[in-house]
């Protein structure tokens, strides 16, 4: 891999549109979930566990407070996936963080389906 990739995808749910960019390096994954228009949000960094130790995830909320959860939730099934650093920013006006979590958790998988196609 010599240059980022960067895929952009689009879902829509109850009348809502949802937006994705996702940005691939070498080392980490950078990806913005975010409502209506691209835009940064609640900002979780997570580091993939390694299959043989016990203990919580590692992952941080860098920056917010609203979507903490789905932040970090999102930010460590990404790490994981990816088997690198995964950095999550969350950005919703109207839906709830408990309505907004199962979609963005599709729209990222969407997402990174699409990247590896094109990859």
């Amino acid at each position: 891999m010599s240059r980022a990739r960067v895929v952009k995808e689009e879902l829509e749910a109850n009348g809502v549109s949802f937006l994705a960019v996702y940005l691939e390096t070498r080392n980490a994954d950078l990806i913005l979930l975010s409502e209506g228009e691209d835009q940064l949000g609640t900002l979780a960094v997570a580091i993939p566990q390694e299959d043989k130790l016990v203990g919580p995830p590692l992952s941080s909320i860098l920056l917010g407070d609203r979507n903490v959860t789905t932040a970090r939730v999102l930010a460590e099934r990404l790490a994981k996936t990816v088997s690198k650093m995964a950095l999550v920013s969350v950005f919703t006006k109207t839906v709830s963080e408990a309505d907004a979590g199962s979609i963005l958790l599709k729209l990222l998988r969407k997402t990174i389906e699409k990247e590896r196609v094109e990859a």
